[in-house]
């Protein structure tokens, strides 16, 4: 007997994929040193470096990606004068949904001094995923940030596309306690549809945003000094003490190479390991 849509709906709701991890970073005697590591459900996090005055994070999901129904929070505090980079142990997969949104809340916190490069690998859309995500970030007004993170509407190598769904994507970024950067990605219904239109992607099926804090127009000149070498194209502007660079290419490993390429330009010394994998 084959079970209805909505059966099957009820038995995947009742089987979703919670996770939490809370984690801080202080620094002592030239030593970033961990204060904090609470893990929770499906999420984990793990620290392979061995330097002692940058203290690495790679978080991985035991759930083997986010389904219909998951919450995910992150919680990253990075005291003063501490230095921290989190990134992933592979691509995010989000898959479809058979009713409620897939949840994900970001929180980032940098003391006076503290630097943060938040680099995850990508975050891969399947069709009908529904997703909504928020990040929040609170920085010292010393403090300093970079944060990229890259989206794949399906993975066009293996012939599939994100024709229908959902995916919100809230920033919200407070310096000294003032916002300073502030945008929402909204799409939902057809998406393939909307990327094709010219004043969304140009039928770029991956985008990406990074944001540099601080960042002005030298973090500008690095980036356009590239452009012969990018794969897709590459926006990038400065104000108000901030750097955007904007991402969009025509599949993943497109997007990857410009993004290596930008992040290895702006001098952060060696990327996650993961990365190369």
């Amino acid at each position: 007997m084959r079970v209805g849509e909505a059966a099957l709906g009820q038995v995947f709701n009742a089987n979703r994929a919670i996770g939490r991890i809370s984690l801080a970073v202080a620094a002592e005697a030239g030593r970033t040193r961990r204060t904090r590591v609470h893990e929770e459900g499906s999420l984990r996090v793990r620290f392979p470096n061995t330097d002692p005055g940058e203290c690495e994070a790679v978080i991985v999901n035991t759930a083997g990606g986010i389904a219909g129904g998951d919450r995910f929070d992150l919680d990253v505090e990075v005291g003063a004068q501490a230095r921290l980079s989190v990134s992933g142990a592979a691509a995010e997969k989000i898959y479809r949904t058979h009713g409620p949104d897939s949840e994900i809340a970001v929180r980032l916190d940098v003391g006076p001094g503290g630097v943060l490069h938040w680099l995850p690998q990508e975050t891969i859309l399947f069709d009908r995923t529904r997703v909504t995500r928020r990040i929040d970030v609170d920085l010292a007004q010393d403090a300093s940030l970079v944060l990229a993170e890259a989206i794949v509407f399906g993975r066009s190598a293996m012939g599939e596309a994100l024709n229908q769904g959902k995916m919100v994507d809230r920033w919200r970024v407070r310096r000294d306690g003032r916002l300073v950067f502030a945008e929402t990605l909204d799409l939902q219904g057809a998406v393939a549809q909307q990327l094709s239109q010219k004043a969304v992607a140009g039928g770029a099926a991956a985008i990406a945003t990074l944001l540099v804090i601080p960042g002005d127009d030298t973090v500008v000149a690095m980036v356009r000094a590239l452009e012969d070498r990018f794969c897709g194209e590459v926006g990038v502007s400065a104000w108000n003490g901030i750097a955007v660079a904007r991402f969009c290419a025509r599949d993943g490993a497109a997007l990857r190479r410009d993004l290596v390429s930008v992040l290895g330009a702006l001098g952060l010394g060696a990327l996650p390991r993961l990365w190369s994998n």
